[in-house]
């Protein structure tokens, strides 16, 4: 009985070894987005706005993904970096008829506004990027003065 508990431990060594670290995962960088490619054209049916947003959102959310904090706070604080791009895509929003109307939510069904879908996005998105950035441990973009380049 000795015998095979000691075996079944230095097997869980073993395997616990594999990695390097204990606990530690292996990072993929073909999943990182590379900052120095110019940005693709934003797809039809896509607003100017929409994609400025999501841009801003990528740029802050692998920025701040090296924080210690948790992906969530960190996803808070780069969709709160974006509030400008947030506003003019609402803006935007709201000069199409029937913006301020709920409707069903088309990813949860819930009763929704254009509003709340586009906060719910830039919410989702950053925390999205954060957990990208992490996972491939991704470089952030280039800075000037503190700020993501490219961030208008």
């Amino acid at each position: 009985m000795r015998a095979q508990l000691t075996g079944l431990c230095l097997t869980a060594l073993e395997l616990g070894a594999c990695s390097g670290q204990p606990g530690a995962m292996a990072s993929n960088s073909n999943i990182c987005v590379d900052f120095k490619q110019p940005k693709a054209a934003a797809l039809p049916g896509v607003s100017a706005d929409a994609a400025a947003g999501d841009d801003c959102v990528r740029s802050w959310a692998y920025s701040l993904a090296p924080s210690p904090d948790d992906a969530g706070t960190v996803a808070e604080a780069a969709s709160a970096a974006c509030n400008t791009q947030l506003s003019r895509w609402n803006q935007q929003a709201l000069t199409q008829p029937g913006a301020d109307e709920r409707s069903a939510s088309l990813i949860t069904g819930e009763p929704t506004t254009a509003l709340a879908e586009h906060n719910t996005f830039s919410r989702t998105r950053a925390l999205f990027y954060v957990v990208q950035a992490r996972a491939g441990t991704c470089s952030p973009p280039p800075a000037k003065d503190g700020v993501p380049e490219g961030i208008a």
